[in-house]
């Protein structure tokens, strides 16, 4: 029985079990962001919006969490000013000393 040379070397192409894993492993590879220092004038500018926050204020916050940073739109439902943090939407809490930016 005589095989082909394409036949043959399809014997020898790599096999994947798993088909597809390799690119899922490649989207959920996350890229890590140092946190940025402030400047004084970006600090003076938070320190602003924050004492212009209200509970019900709509706002759009940019925040350093888990090495990255991250940006969320919504309403103000509590300020501790104790604990020194704002809680957005009933569920997320934001440690004031993480946000970047402020827009109320």
């Amino acid at each position: 029985m005589v095989v082909s040379r394409v036949s043959r070397a399809k014997q020898f192409l790599p096999f994947d079990a798993l088909k597809g894993l390799q690119e899922a492993l490649r989207q959920k590879e996350i890229e890590y962001e140092e946190r940025k220092d402030l400047s004084e004038e970006t600090l003076t500018e938070l320190d602003e919006c924050f004492h212009k926050m209200e509970i019900g204020c709509h706002v759009k916050i940019r925040y350093y969490k888990n090495k990255k940073y991250i940006e969320i739109k919504g309403i103000v439902t509590n300020i501790d000013y104790t604990r020194k943090k704002i809680q957005i939407n009933n569920n997320e809490m934001i440690n004031i000393s993480d946000i970047v930016y402020i827009s109320i």
